[in-house]
């Protein structure tokens, strides 16, 4: 990535919620779906569906996007919901890893990780009921993947530690933030990949990134699996500043009233982010197809997608779907002014690697 060549800067956000947005997934606790067999690719006869997922929409609490659409789901079709929740990078290993025995039956996971996931062979194309409310950058041309909630990748800091947000990249290479600043790690986490894509896009390059990354270490605790992980220890007092998403650390700011959320800006520029959808698509030889499929049309459907902002804090993938609840308010409110940039994900997804490398080059990791 030279400069700025692979990203094109789209409109600033001024308000309301025709956001053409995307949603970021972190790195969290894996667990282990109940054993599927019986069905061979089909999914006629058994009554369950293993999803899985980069955590942020499940709540331990019971609350989130996921437990309401996933019991709405089973109370409708008696289809029973097997979650597996980790890294965006986890979860396409871990289907990787399980080709010749597939487990899985839906991969909801970010870009970069959506299309590395495709370029994998571990999907097949679909296209829900209701994609066609979905815009075309937030899905795949050939049907692999639809979003199904959007969001945009974020930083949070603690509100009663400090004033006001920082408001620059520069700000956080601050003596008062060594061992009080934490990200989680590109490559592995959805969120952790997008600070590299982020701070590409705001110096300018590779190069001016990896050697700003290289300052930054200095005062960073160190990697995390898991972004989820770091708004607690933000809303502690652990850390004062760490990366997240909108809709996660939103989700969270209800439990956690320490959480403020914010945007970097480059020095003498302008707070920036951009879009990152929690992107599903339906398992290649998935052992449920069908159940797969009912699934991503629920999820997709108006019910559930009215339900994003309200539970889940974060934004419809459906365009046609305005909400008007008091969490729609607060997160245009929170977007208000906010230029969102496109990311050239084709030239992500090629280079993503080299991109890591370099990452982990410049700050020894």
């Amino acid at each position: 990535m030279t400069g700025n060549k692979h990203l094109r800067l789209t409109a600033a956000v001024t308000g309301g919620l025709a956001l053409t947005a995307a949603l970021t997934a972190c790195g969290g606790s894996t667990s282990s779906p109940s054993a599927a067999g019986g069905d061979s690719g089909k999914g006629g006869g058994e009554k369950v569906v293993t999803v899985y997922s980069a955590d942020g929409l499940k709540s331990e609490k019971g609350d989130g996007w996921y437990d309401k659409v996933f019991a709405g789901f089973t109370k409708k079709t008696g289809i029973e919901v097997k979650y597996v929740e980790g890294g965006s990078g986890e979860m396409v290993q871990r289907a990787v890893r399980e080709k010749t025995n597939t487990q899985a039956d839906v991969l909801i996971t970010l870009p970069p990780f959506i299309q590395q996931a495709d370029g994998k062979g571990l999907l097949q194309a679909y296209a829900p009921q209701g994609a066609d409310k979905v815009s075309g950058a937030d899905k795949a041309a050939d049907g692999k993947w639809t979003s199904v909630v959007n969001n945009y990748f974020g930083f949070i800091y603690n509100k009663k530690e400090l004033s006001q947000a920082p408001r620059t990249w520069e700000e956080l290479l601050d003596g008062r933030f060594k061992g009080k600043l934490q990200y989680s790690t590109p490559g592995v986490a959805g969120d952790g990949t997008a600070v590299l894509i982020k701070s590409m896009h705001d110096f300018g390059g590779k190069e001016p990134a990896m050697e700003y990354l290289k300052k930054l270490q200095a005062n960073n605790v160190g990697p995390s699996s898991s972004t989820s992980k770091l708004a607690p220890k933000t809303d502690k007092g652990e850390l004062l500043v760490a990366n997240g998403d909108v809709q996660m650390n939103f989700a969270q700011s209800k439990s956690m009233p320490n959480i403020g959320i914010w945007f970097p800006a480059k020095d003498g520029g302008k707070p920036t982010t951009f879009a990152l959808p929690y992107a599903a698509g339906l398992v290649d030889k998935a052992p449920h197809t069908e159940n797969g499929k009912k699934l991503l049309d629920y999820m997709l459907g108006e019910e559930a997608q009215k339900l994003v902002s309200e539970v889940g804090g974060g934004f419809p993938a459906r365009g046609d779907i305005k909400p008007t609840d008091a969490n729609a308010v607060e997160l245009t409110k929170i977007m208000s002014g906010v230029e969102v940039f496109e990311p050239d994900w084709a030239d992500i997804d090629k280079n993503l690697t080299a991109y890591v490398d370099a990452w982990k080059s410049a700050t020894g990791s």
